[in-house]
């Protein structure tokens, strides 16, 4: 670890890689990504509005707000219809709530529609194939980013105050970040998953949005169950990941330095630390990104086959581009690279529990820059997507928890997140570091 220089933080950004460059020295995709839906296709954040009233109103610390629900998520009398029309043909309406809409309803809030999503939940970008794309009301005319894409969209529109998503490989920090919003991944198996459907159980967890710090974390009050060990240590040690930057745009980079760089000396107070200390992850855990990258897409597409391949051989859907060649991937895995690729995980994980100890927590860029358009070249939504998992498959494969903050806005493109890292089990704790932070910045 080095520390960075006071005078000049940002001198990591100019070591940023443009995305030409990045593809020159990673191994290629084996699958070219396109986004077919023009911008024009744009549909309503919610797939139906409803109004279910709380189940308690005394002293709940939710009551007077609103929560939307994405379609991923049960709702009794309601069939959850999963991004895809025929996922909702081939399945009855739930006779009970998914566990955290009850939870909501318990703390006092009101749910007022299901949400888009993209199909399947296995997408990043937050085009739906069958139904379009919800606007992103904070970049007009760019993609609001998925697969959480309508729970996003509801509330950086204002039509909730609270959105609920689901997060295997990015499907709350990318909205999050697209959209201008503060979203969390908690620690994997925090936050209950019972009631949702599954795309890959050992990534899934369930995430949520809000428009303000303190309401990001006064939900996790109500969802975040008391931890088997809870950590009190608090997170002082600010780690910055150097090379995580070097997979952002420059703009990107620059204008998250940029804001870091004007709050500085009250960061520092914040964090109650010296100096932030630079730290590399690539070759982490005896792995480049690129390994990391590869270990999150074999033991993801193993679990989805393994989760969805039986409904998809037995009802033969239409699936849209990119997710019909992820399947016939998905088909196609092998046990022996399973094996490699889960010990690849496990050193992962051990090795950045090591790095953060129990007070450290690591910044990164989100995402790898503002939202794109839907109308982008098949050639740069394929690099995009390989850039933007090497940074999500972070979280993902260690299955540590991540807030997304809103800190800036690429000039005429749209907005960029800045994102903490913690140890596991330290959900609470970083969310009130997040809103200290987002308190200064």
């Amino acid at each position: 670890m080095t520390a960075i220089p006071p005078h000049n933080l940002k001198h990591i950004a100019t070591r940023g890689l443009s995305p030409l460059r990045l593809s020159s020295h990673r191994q290629p995709s084996t699958t070219t990504t396109t986004m077919t839906r023009s911008s024009s296709s744009f549909c309503d954040a919610f797939v139906e509005r409803v109004e279910v009233k709380p189940t308690s109103t005394t002293s709940s610390s939710l009551a007077g707000l609103t929560a939307c629900v994405k379609d991923i998520f049960d709702m009794s009398n309601h069939t959850t219809g999963f991004g895809h029309p025929k996922w909702r043909e081939t399945h009855q309406p739930a006779t009970e709530n998914a566990e955290v809409v009850d939870l909501l309803l318990s703390s006092g809030a009101t749910v007022v529609g299901r949400t888009h999503m993209d199909e399947l939940a296995w997408s990043l970008f937050g085009v739906n194939y069958h139904y379009g794309t919800p606007r992103n009301p904070n970049a007009s005319n760019k993609i609001p980013g998925g697969s959480s894409s309508g729970s996003a969209s509801a509330v950086a529109d204002g039509l909730a105050d609270i959105g609920m998503g689901t997060d295997t490989g990015g499907s709350v920090r990318v909205p999050a970040s697209y959209c201008g919003l503060y979203g969390i991944r908690p620690t994997h198996g925090r936050v209950s998953l019972r009631g949702a459907r599954s795309l890959a159980p050992s990534f899934d967890t369930c995430g949520w949005f809000a428009r303000d710090a303190a309401l990001l974390r006064r939900v996790g009050y109500e969802l975040l169950p008391p931890p088997a060990t809870r950590a009190t240590t608090p997170l002082t040690r600010w780690l910055v990941a150097a090379d995580a930057f070097d997979l952002a745009d420059p703009a990107a980079s620059e204008a998250i330095y940029g804001a870091i760089a004007k709050k500085r000396e009250e960061l520092s107070l914040v964090f109650s630390s010296p100096p932030p200390q630079e730290v590399s992850l690539d070759h982490l855990g005896g792995g480049s990104y690129d390994a990391w990258f590869e270990a999150f897409r074999v033991l993801q597409s193993r679990e989805v086959w393994q989760e969805l391949g039986p409904w998809v051989e037995a009802n033969r859907p239409e699936l849209g581009p990119g997710i019909r060649e992820r399947f016939e991937y998905a088909r196609t895995v092998r046990d022996s690279e399973v094996e490699e690729k889960a010990a690849t995980r496990e050193s992962i994980r051990a090795r950045l529990a090591e790095v953060l100890g129990r007070d450290g927590f690591l910044m990164l860029p989100t995402t790898p820059g503002p939202p794109p358009t839907s109308n982008e070249s098949p050639e740069v939504v394929t690099d995009l997507r390989a850039r933007l998992l090497r940074l999500t498959s972070i979280a993902g494969l260690s299955g540590f928890p991540q807030v997304s903050i809103p800190v800036a806005r690429v000039e005429g493109e749209g907005p960029v997140g800045l994102s903490l890292l913690g140890p596991p089990g330290s959900d609470e704790e970083l969310l009130r570091l997040a809103e200290r932070v987002a308190n200064v910045l």
